[in-house]
């Protein structure tokens, strides 16, 4: 039987303006899988997790989720139906405690008992957060707040996790221990759709990638056919 496409972007536009950022994209990832976008900084990997999302408008194309059109609706109406992403930037709610900021990942739920289960779960994956329960979210670390943007995502209950530039601003420990939590949460069945700089560690947790430049997919394929081709190794690898 063949593994059902979550999430499917087709010819997808995206202008700003008068200037064209996203021009034609198109991609999929299916149930289970771990999909990486690479691309050098401004190739229009966040406006497209954004167009995705629903948080910036779309100009052409059409988006699919679970083989229902979803393009142009409420980012919070697509965070009820399991499509979850953590942005950029982490964004977290500096004033409020790490529990609330969990309690803030699950606003779409009402199924206290299994909320609290969730967090649980959160807090087996990032101890260090349960060790910080009730610290101010602003006063964590570059890494914590990563970690924290992550478990709110998760507190979702994400059909797929859109993750954009999770290692961005990292200490390279940290960087190891974000990678290292990706993985995990896919082996536990979280489909994700990791966007990343850092190409080679993308793509050695990825089962298949798509490479973006300029606004458009120039490369797609298995990830470790991706990784071994010189020309993403020339232009992501420095090589």
């Amino acid at each position: 039987m063949a593994t059902p496409v979550l999430l499917k972007v087709s010819d997808l536009k995206v202008a700003y303006g008068g200037i064209q950022a996203v021009k034609g994209v198109s991609f999929e990832v299916k149930q289970g899988e771990l999909v990486s976008l690479i691309g050098a900084n401004g190739a229009g990997k966040t406006t497209t997790l954004k167009a995705v999302t629903g948080v910036q408008p779309v100009a052409a194309g059409e988006i699919d989720f679970m083989g229902k059109p979803i393009k142009g609706q409420g980012a919070w109406n697509l965070v009820k139906q399991g499509l979850v992403m953590v942005p950029e930037g982490r964004g977290v709610f500096a004033r409020m405690t790490i529990t609330e900021n969990l309690q803030m990942g699950a606003f779409v739920r009402d199924d206290k008992a299994e909320i609290a289960s969730d967090m649980d779960k959160v807090f087996t994956i990032f101890p260090r957060l349960k060790e910080r329960a009730e610290q101010l979210a602003g006063t964590l670390s570059g890494g914590e707040q990563q970690m924290l943007a992550m478990g709110r995502g998760l507190m979702a209950r994400p059909k797929v996790l859109l993750l954009d530039e999770p290692s961005m601003g990292l200490s390279p420990i940290m960087v190891d221990k974000i990678f290292e939590v990706v993985d995990s949460i896919h082996q536990q069945g979280t489909t994700i759709l990791l966007v990343e700089q850092n190409a080679s560690r993308a793509l050695g947790l990825a089962n298949r990638g798509y490479v973006m430049d300029s606004g458009e997919i120039t490369m797609d394929g298995e990830a470790k056919q991706l990784l071994a081709d010189p020309r993403v190794r020339a232009a992501y690898l420095g090589e």
